[in-house]
């Protein structure tokens, strides 16, 4: 009796959001854990459950109860449906190896048991000598630029904007004394090579195993090559060992006298495992003495000489043999579900095999019976595969048949048909795509060759990009519109598709890939004779570069964006949507240049630059055009914020919230939408709208495309948390932030400093002088520019001065008056400074006091935070403290709990106690 496995509570959770096909930064952020400490989870319940990968783990995940939580995990299944045989010696041999060895590739002919002798060999490895042990199948992989993808599903990994997928493999590998197992390598060699020969210099303490039927020809690469199983000695050998299993398998038990018969089986068979396995499927229908006879003839071909070198022909008889002795329905349905490269479905199967369903179920089942296809259990039904050697072999009886063009064209339909049905609306529609998206790129790759199916390919490339980019996966994303740009008839359905792989990148952030694409559809925009098509693209480069400079690697010059929006505006002609999206570019110009001119307080020239914005605003909503708003809505709240109008860039931010929320989700309104949601979350926190800002916040860390840079997603609701003194929230969240911008790479990005910066307040609001040190110190890595120190610097420093009664202090670190360091303050910080600066002198009975809160009373006005706090100093320096103790509830109306404890502290006189 099997007995359940002890899976944790923790672990439950866990084997639940894998099942549901989230990556590991994902789960992390949903259990509120680090993404190291989801990755050990992982590993256990890889070891525990005995299964050899994610896939396969995730198909042992339990369905959710009514309650929500997961249901009891079943007892253990081996790691593979048959048992282990033999191999002792290659077994120690490999495991030496990759003991001593950077990158050990298994090579030997198809069928003779690479697979089983590398599975085995990660499984002793586990338990003795790596950190962990990850195991990728490349067989479905048929694009080498996949390689990376492949192996970071394998990992649970997702992209990092910002990040090169391969890139994302070497940080999680880095500082791993680790085994990655890379299986069946042949058919996207090059590929692999590349990626292993990066992965082995930038991950010092990686082991590679490969299998592969070639050696992949990377530096440090050493070749084992596979033998076959042994052979008898005295009767004993592994190969009768494997016979007398797979036999004992099917229901037969044989006797020991006939173990010379299957010895000599065993020696025909030249000790191929896939070959033995073969025929040991076919012992109770033939017995011994039918299996001699039928490979007696097959095999005389090979008799006389040594053999070593041709040892891939006895699997080649095998399978000719054991393909000859199906009857011609089973044969044909063979040769025909060798198209697909994942697990499928009976129901799958009869549609390729354009068969009846029921007949086609009773043929899987008798392959499955004779070995030619493994059986699987998964939450979708039972499931089918063939060993890629099988597979091989019925694509060359489908060619031999003639069949080849017509089973794959089904093959396209049914992909086309699987990838139309997937919708995002359903739970499981992750798993759902998951299951297929194999078979979707290798249909893909065979239309994408054949010049009849150019339309298909189109049309499975397009939706395969729309796919990838809602299941996250970016950067597949990106390259299947350009793909489908490729393969498009029209060149206006070619720019549409660059268009698409553009905002793509956008939101992986990369500038270069933008302009790149951009400036094609451009051209293609050209050739299809639309002109103002071509304005909107070369104007859209121009704005990008003046909102997202920091995404570029190649930073355009003032000169090359003028001559931009220049042609564009030529080229608009009196095209309304050209015109006004040339019109958003010339008031981001404009911006971009009263920034870099203006000294002091901003002048006329911003004046101008937010009636610009707001003209290109209205051309934009007149137009029908919400992306085109939205980008000028962005450039009006920029010019707003520079003028120190923090109000009406709050609202425009907001406004732009709602245009984007009612916009169909596409990569360029996605793009848009984090913008906004970012920048309203700031925006409202400069208002003093906590509530706003904790809402927009959330959105942003909870979106989708931002779950593997939590630093990104995480800092605005860490900032809004500190203000309001949710303690546990800003804890719970700087795990988030922290983990994921080590694993970044801890980019040095001064957009970062208000979180780390708040963080680092609230530890020490808390007393924890340790942790504080810690995240000031992350702070001094962000290459932050001096002058923020009068910025949220000020803020968060006299917040905590004041928290611990440090009252000289507070008042020397907030002495500056606001009106000299209007750049730096004069967005959302502003109020926050000229408040604590007002509460700063009456607590320390500075005699400028009233004179401060005179002045904080006209500037914070309706700022309702800012003006409770100028309100609670003037109650104090009046000495009313049922005065002080009414702004207590305002402060809690307003979400600012913090502040209302300290309202009730500073009201009994205790202003030099440390807060609650």
């Amino acid at each position: 009796m099997t007995a359940t496995v002890d899976i944790s509570p923790r672990e439950g959770e866990v084997l639940e959001l894998v099942g549901a096909h989230f990556s590991n930064a994902e789960i992390a952020a949903r259990l509120s854990i680090s993404v190291r400490t989801v990755e050990s989870h992982v590993s256990s319940l890889l070891r525990k459950l005995e299964v050899p990968d994610r896939r396969a783990l995730a198909h042992r995940a339990p369905e959710p109860t009514s309650t929500g939580t997961a249901a009891p995990v079943a007892p253990a299944l081996p790691a593979a449906l048959t048992s282990y045989v033999g191999r002792s010696g290659e077994q120690a041999a490999l495991i030496e190896l990759i003991t001593t060895r950077r990158e050990v590739t298994a090579v030997g002919p198809g069928g003779v048991g690479k697979t089983r002798l590398a599975l085995a060999v990660a499984a002793e490895a586990a338990g003795n000598h790596f950190d962990a042990v990850w195991y990728v199948d490349l067989v479905p992989v048929t694009d080498p630029e996949m390689i990376a993808t492949a192996i970071a599903a394998t990992l649970g990994l997702g992209e990092q904007p910002g990040r090169d997928i391969t890139e994302s493999v070497i940080a999680a590998l880095a500082d791993r004394h680790a085994l990655l197992v890379l299986d069946n390598c042949e058919q996207v060699l090059d590929g692999v090579a590349l990626v292993v020969e990066r992965l082995l210099a930038t991950c010092p303490q990686l082991t590679v195993l490969a299998t592969s039927r070639a050696q992949l020809m990377v530096p440090f690469e050493h070749v084992y090559q596979v033998p076959p199983l042994s052979l008898p000695v005295d009767g004993e050998s592994d190969a009768v060992a494997l016979f007398l299993e797979r036999a004992a398998a099917v229901g037969s038990t044989l006797d020991p006298a006939a173990r010379e018969q299957i010895a000599v089986i065993c020696e025909r068979l030249d000790g191929m495992a896939l070959a033995i396995e073969l025929a040991a499927a076919r012992y109770r229908t033939l017995g011994l003495d039918g299996i001699t006879a039928a490979l007696s003839h097959p095999l005389r071909m090979l008799t006389g000489g040594f053999r070593a070198n041709e040892r891939h022909r006895s699997v080649r008889a095998a399978l000719d043999w054991s393909h000859a002795l199906l009857d011609p329905a089973d044969q044909a349905l063979l040769r025909r579900i060798s198209v697909f490269v994942a697990p499928f479905t009976a129901f799958a199967a009869a549609q390729v095999a354009e068969s009846d369903e029921f007949l086609v179920a009773d043929g899987l089942a008798r392959l499955a019976e004779q070995s030619l296809l493994v059986v699987t259990a998964s939450p979708r039904g039972t499931a089918y595969r063939a060993l890629e050697t099988i597979r091989q072999y019925g694509t060359e009886q489908l060619a031999t048949a003639d069949e080849l063009g017509a089973v794959r064209d089904r093959h396209l339909r049914w992909c086309l048909e699987q990838a139309a049905g997937l919708t995002a609306d359903r739970p499981d529609w992750r798993a759902g795509f998951d299951a297929v998206a194999d078979d979707l790129r290798s249909a893909l790759a065979w239309a994408a060759q054949e010049p009849e199916q150019r339309a298909n390919a189109y049309r499975l490339a397009q939706r395969l990009a729309e796919l990838t980019f809602t299941r996250t996966l970016i950067g597949e994303s990106q390259l299947r519109y350009e793909q489908a740009a490729s393969y498009a008839e029209d060149p206006g359905a070619t720019a549409a598709e660059l268009r698409n792989a553009a905002a793509v990148a956008a939101c992986r952030m990369r500038g270069d890939d933008l302009y790149r694409l951009y400036r094609a559809a451009a051209e293609a925009d050209l050739r299809a004779g639309s002109t103002e098509g071509a304005a909107r693209d070369l104007a859209t480069i121009a704005i990008t570069s003046y909102r997202f400079a920091g995404r570029f690697v190649r930073r355009l010059p003032v000169e090359e964006t003028d001559a931009l929006i220049a042609q564009a505006r030529e080229l608009a002609g009196q095209d309304q949507a050209a015109q006004v999206m040339v019109a958003v570019a010339e008031a981001g110009q404009a911006l971009n240049a009263a920034i870099i001119t203006a000294e002091g307080h901003p002048g006329n020239a911003v004046a101008d630059t937010i009636t610009r914005a707001e003209r290109a605003v209205e051309s934009a909503h007149s137009a029908g055009d919400p992306l085109a708003e939205s980008i000028a809505l962005d450039v009006l709240t920029g010019a707003q914020s520079w003028a120190g109008d923090t109000f009406a860039a709050a609202a425009t931010t907001q406004r732009r919230i709602t245009l984007l929320s009612s916009t169909p989700v596409t990569p360029a309104a996605t793009h848009e939408l984090i913008e906004a949601l970012g920048e309203a979350a700031e925006a409202s926190l400069g208002t003093g709208d906590l509530h706003a800002a904790r809402q927009w916040a959330a959105q942003l860390a909870e979106h989708p495309l931002l779950a593997e840079v939590g630093h990104r997603a995480t800092s605005w609701l860490l900032v809004a948390d500190a203000f309001a003194g949710n303690v546990d929230q800003v804890l719970s969240g700087s795990v988030r932030f922290l983990d994921a911008w080590r694993r970044a790479g801890s980019p040095a990005r001064a957009s970062l400093g208000p979180a780390v910066a708040a963080v680092a307040m609230v530890h020490g609001l808390r007393g924890d002088e340790d942790a504080r040190r810690e995240w000031l110190e992350i702070l001094e890595q962000l290459d932050t520019p001096p002058e923020e120190a009068f910025g949220y610097g000020a803020v968060f420093d006299t917040m905590l001065l004041l928290h611990h009664g440090r009252l000289p202090e507070a008042l020397e670190r907030i002495a500056r008056p606001p009106s000299e360091i209007w750049k730096w303050v004069t967005w959302i910080w502003h109020h926050w400074y000229v408040a604590l600066r007002a509460e700063a002198a009456v607590l320390a009975g500075h005699p400028d006091a009233l004179a401060r809160v005179t002045e904080a009373r006209t500037i914070v006005a309706g700022n309702p935070l800012a003006a409770a706090q100028v309100a609670r100093a003037a109650a104090l320096l009046d000495g009313d403290p049922d005065a002080v103790r009414a702004t207590a509830a305002i402060f809690d109306s307003l979400g600012c709990h913090y502040q209302s404890e300290r309202t009730l502290i500073l009201a009994a006189g205790n202003h030099t106690q440390h807060g609650s």
